[in-house]
């Protein structure tokens, strides 16, 4: 019969996990600490416009949409139609609200989600939406209210209508 062996100090019960030493355990909390430490002095070493655009294009977002300030809707469109009914309001509004160089106009043509309010060619929802916002964006081009190069155009569902959202870019040129 052989005597039993000493309990190895790694060890606390045969089958149990082994337990560590508890400097081990507060080396590698300031090991991670450390590293955070550093990490975060290389951060703030990076231009925060740099630092938005690298994580950006980590998530393959081209551009920078501008933050919306102010909005207005055009509404009156009949089921299947890309004319609106009265626009003078939205000209009037385009005209007062993008009078800032730094600011971008985005439409955002909708449509009801109803079988009836496609387009009547193709039978799509989202063709009919970009008509709308298309329609919307000639109409405020066309009375002087907006200058092209400062409209973008969207789609969307929820409502007949076109949803004009006046946004601040930041400044761009």
């Amino acid at each position: 019969m052989t005597a039993p062996e000493p309990a190895d100090p790694l060890f606390e019960a045969e089958g149990d996990a082994p337990a560590r030493p508890l400097w081990l355990i507060t080396l590698a909390d300031l090991s991670l600490l450390l590293v955070g430490f550093f990490v975060f002095l290389q951060a703030n070493q990076v231009e925060p416009r740099a630092l938005a655009a690298g994580i950006r294009a980590g998530f393959g977002v081209a551009e920078t949409p501008a933050m919306p300030v102010e909005l207005a809707a055009v509404t009156g469109f009949a089921p299947g139609s890309m004319q609106p009914g009265d626009s003078a309001a939205a000209i009037a509004w385009a005209r007062s609200a993008a009078r800032d160089p730094r600011t971008r106009l985005r439409i955002t043509g909708e449509v009801d989600g109803s079988p009836g309010d496609v387009d009547p060619i193709t039978g799509s929802g989202p063709i009919l939406a970009a008509d709308r916002a298309r329609a919307v964006a000639a109409i405020l081009i066309r009375a002087g209210a907006v200058s092209p190069e400062r409209i973008a155009i969207a789609t969307g569902r929820g409502e007949r209508r076109a949803l004009l959202t006046l946004g601040y870019d930041g400044g761009r040129q």
